[in-house]
């Protein structure tokens, strides 16, 4: 079996991860571009870990201006297996106050301004994203949350806009009507990137607002969001350091195929792939590439 490597993409308000050891920075040079940060790489209790910051230091890069694919890339390269991501959002629903963490599974993309993929002209791939979260990461990090005694909601819809804005109150209140259950603007194309790339995937939202929806809270603004972000960022600092812990230490296969997600993707005949285009898929599609 193939050695676990967790990786952790640290949202709004969780710019290092407290509790890392034997702590390095890497830069990592890759094909996409530069990533948000450099990779802060350690160990939680002997499990190999990689942080990456999605905003950089200072939240210097809006959703907008995330290189999604060579974040992806780049903790792919550290041989990340399982890759939770730490996100703020709004919330569409009472039973999901800000301070609430729901552990996604389902999401709709709203984006449009993105790279969405690594594949392209010279080397196409359809990967399945029909369940887009690994569901054995899922229940480890519902484990990890009962043990810390964090409350988490199991199960929700996390609608990706573009952003930077916030919605308006139509689109909200559409949002709203069509059950979604979370609003954010980070956690699409990562999700379908880390599909591509084969590293199992889920996210942890943090509820910070109601979103403008909701009456009492008809304006969404940055110094209300932030008053959240303290303590929400707290409390998922506890929850990783708790899964790191109690980690498998060796890779389990996901139910779901996350793992394996391009044995049956590549749809280009091999005598008219790209081979630029392979050498940069190299990390994220060695693996397949390798048997032709």
């Amino acid at each position: 079996m193939t050695q676990a490597v967790l990786g952790i993409i640290g949202g709004s308000g969780i710019y290092d991860l407290p509790g890392l050891e034997n702590v390095r920075e890497q830069r990592v040079d890759t094909p996409w571009g530069e990533p948000s940060a450099p990779l802060r790489k350690g160990e939680i209790a002997g499990l190999p870990v990689a942080f990456l910051s999605r905003h950089d230091q200072g939240h210097r890069l809006s959703p907008s201006d995330i290189n999604y694919r060579a974040n992806i890339y780049a903790l792919k390269r550290a041989g990340v297996t399982d890759l939770v991501s730490l996100s703020a959002c709004g919330s569409f629903k009472e039973e999901l106050p800000p301070g609430a963490f729901v552990l996604i599974d389902q999401f709709v993309d709203r984006t449009h301004k993105r790279e969405s993929s690594f594949f392209g002209k010279g080397l196409v791939a359809h990967v399945s994203m029909a369940h887009p979260v690994s569901p054995r990461l899922r229940l480890q990090l519902a484990e990890a949350a009962m043990a810390e005694d964090i409350g988490i909601v199991r199960g929700g819809t996390y609608v990706c806009i573009e952003g930077p804005q916030f919605s308006t109150l139509a689109e909200s209140l559409t949002y709203k009507g069509l059950g979604y259950s979370v609003i954010g603007m980070t956690n699409m194309p990562e999700a379908k990137l880390a599909r591509e790339a084969e590293i199992c995937y889920a996210t942890v939202a943090m509820v910070t607002d109601f979103d403008c929806w909701h009456p009492d809270h008809d304006a969404v603004t940055v110094a209300d969001v932030i008053k959240v972000l303290t303590v929400n960022a707290d409390k998922a600092k506890r929850l990783v350091t708790r899964l790191a812990r109690e980690f498998p230490r060796e890779h389990e296969p996901c139910p779901v195929g996350s793992d394996r997600a391009l044995d049956n993707a590549l749809i280009t005949a091999p005598e008219a792939r790209d081979p630029e285009l392979i050498k940069k898929l190299d990390a994220v599609a060695g693996r397949v590439l390798g048997k032709v």
